[in-house]
């Protein structure tokens, strides 16, 4: 088959331009039926250009024909299609052992970890401290409609991870030589995620689909020998000798392994604590601090689409950016929701912490993302590996106090953020957090550095994204769960370089930093323990 990239066509265009601008750049007259099937779709929206979608199509040509139409391309436009099958798999012979990896955690690196082990036939076991999807998504929409809070089943804890309750953005910027992306794209398309996912440059689910998916791949692991044990909190490590042994849950029970992969993400603070305790290294890492700013979605879509705004083709308008202080602290966008919500995202009593959230159909008013400030270790009072920990600890003790103490957020308008004034009133711009915000002065709350950061970014970001500045525009804070500020360092076989037979993995562990990339690391983790108990029990590595 035949790749063609950068296939440019206007917003309006209909179902058969496709083909026949392919095949003007094939120099054929037409192409056959069902000869070409769309790889990627993207808008291109451009400042300068007109707005248009870019395609990447593959077609499928009889043999002699696609070599002679690569052989006189001088283009990097038209290539061969690459082969973008995940190949692990299929160069090894694996032999599992007796005792069965366990997995803790069950956010997108633990369930992809549990999944490719599943099918290896590893029959992984799962620990997850909160509750499956659909009751832990009850306990949630309770806490936003009353504030009843439950530390072990919130928007940091339960089947999925923090990702269950986002925008379920699949797309990264890492490299992908070996394919996992693709793979988890298609697994995920293949356990209810909607098909476009294969397709869109940017691909999202929403939190309202992303359910459905979880329950899928919770299924297949169950299907293949994999078992997941929900409210399963675990509490401390066996230990035989320098390495690890297994786990310890909270109610006793113990669970023997020689490999444990440790997927617990940003937020398990209790287990950072069990690691320190363990000896286990680990090391502090820059991760950042901000708020959620809100606009009207219907402002955004103008600003990005133009005259196309509000076409049924394009939907809601996502924007990001990047703004480099001149300390060189950078001020940026983060897990941006189109026609979202913004929610409470606490894992802890007394403290408050805001995310965003978006359905798959982004059809809510406002469009909101993370404001954020990078926080640097030598930014922190304290100096130990938890120094970040107990940081984002006192910023969310003081947004909490802020709103009132039952969970509702702090929150400003940015014309009053601008002049350091406390709002009394909401303006055009309707907070959208659950369960509700306080009016007030975010200044109370927030870093000094950091407000001089937010306020010194507005304009600039402005000149770029028009309407930005936009007075009403609402700030709700405290937004401090963007990344994990630890890192548990590891060696090139993924295990810890202080407690072998343990693997960390994923966005707690420091590896990574949204849905798609943890769920990669998760893969690879899962390969390095595949690999080493296949040739620990009489497996076949073969040359790929």
């Amino acid at each position: 088959m035949i790749r063609l990239r950068q296939l440019k066509l206007p917003i309006d265009h209909d179902e058969d331009d496709l083909d026949r601008l392919a095949a003007k750049k094939l120099r054929r007259r037409e192409l056959p039926a069902g000869a070409l099937k769309i790889f990627q779709r993207a808008i291109d929206a451009r400042q300068g250009k007109p707005l248009q979608f870019s395609y990447t199509v593959d077609v499928d040509l009889p043999e002699e024909e696609a070599e002679m139409i690569l052989q006189r391309s001088k283009t990097r436009q038209i290539v061969r299609t690459p082969d973008m099958r995940y190949r692990f798999p299929e160069r090894h012979v694996f032999r599992p052992g007796k005792q069965r990896p366990v997995i803790v955690g069950t956010g997108p690196a633990g369930l992809f970890a549990g999944l490719l082990l599943a099918q290896l036939g590893y029959r992984p076991i799962l620990v997850e401290r909160g509750k499956m999807a659909g009751p832990r998504a009850r306990d949630v929409t309770r806490f936003w409609r009353t504030g009843e809070f439950d530390p072990e089943s919130n928007v940091q804890f339960g089947e999925g991870g923090a990702g269950t309750f986002s925008d379920g953005k699949l797309y990264t910027q890492i490299k992908d030589r070996d394919n996992r992306c693709r793979k988890i794209l298609e697994e995920l398309a293949a356990h209810g995620a909607p098909e476009d996912v294969l397709v869109n440059a940017r691909p999202h689910i929403g939190t309202d689909r992303l359910i459905t998916v979880l329950r899928g791949l919770r299924e297949t692991i169950h299907s293949l020998g994999g078992e997941i044990r929900y409210e399963s909190r675990m509490t401390d490590f066996r230990l035989e000798g320098d390495r690890i042994a297994g786990i310890v849950l909270a109610d006793g029970q113990e669970i023997p392994a020689e490999a444990v992969i440790l997927a617990v993400g940003h937020s398990a603070r209790d287990v950072f604590d069990l690691l320190v305790e363990k000896g286990v290294p680990l090391e502090p890492k820059p991760f950042s601090v901000g708020v959620r700013i809100e606009h009207p979605q219907s402002m955004i879509d103008r600003t990005q689409f133009g005259k196309f705004a509000g076409h049924p083709k394009l939907g809601s308008a996502a924007y990001r950016f990047v703004h480099h202080g001149r300390d060189r602290r950078s001020v940026y966008s983060f897990c941006m929701c189109p026609g979202g919500l913004v929610v409470g995202a606490a894992s802890e009593p007394g403290r408050l912490v805001t995310n965003g959230m978006s359905s798959y159909a982004r059809s809510e008013a406002n469009a909101n993302a993370g404001f954020m400030v990078e926080v640097h270790p030598s930014d922190l009072p304290g100096r130990g590996p938890l120094a970040g920990v107990e940081y984002q600890r006192e910023l969310e003790e003081k947004a909490f106090q802020l709103g009132g103490g039952d969970y509702r957020a702090p929150a400003q308008l940015l014309g009053d953020f601008m002049k350091d004034r406390a709002s009394t009133e909401v303006g055009s711009v309707k907070p959208s957090f659950r369960p509700g915000v306080t009016l007030t002065d975010l200044r109370k709350c927030l870093p000094d550095f950091v407000v001089e950061a937010l306020k010194a970014a507005v304009p600039r970001i402005a000149k770029r994204l028009l309407g930005f500045d936009y007075p009403d525009a609402v700030l709700t804070a405290v937004e401090s769960r963007s990344s994990s500020p630890v890192r548990v360092p590891r060696g090139d076989d993924f295990q810890s370089i202080g407690l072998p037979g343990l693997y960390p993995t994923g966005e707690g562990a420091g590896y990574a930093g949204g849905i798609i990339s943890a769920a990669v690391d998760g893969l690879r983790v899962a390969e390095a323990v595949a690999l080493r108990e296949a040739k620990g029990n009489g497996g076949t590595p073969v040359s790929s």
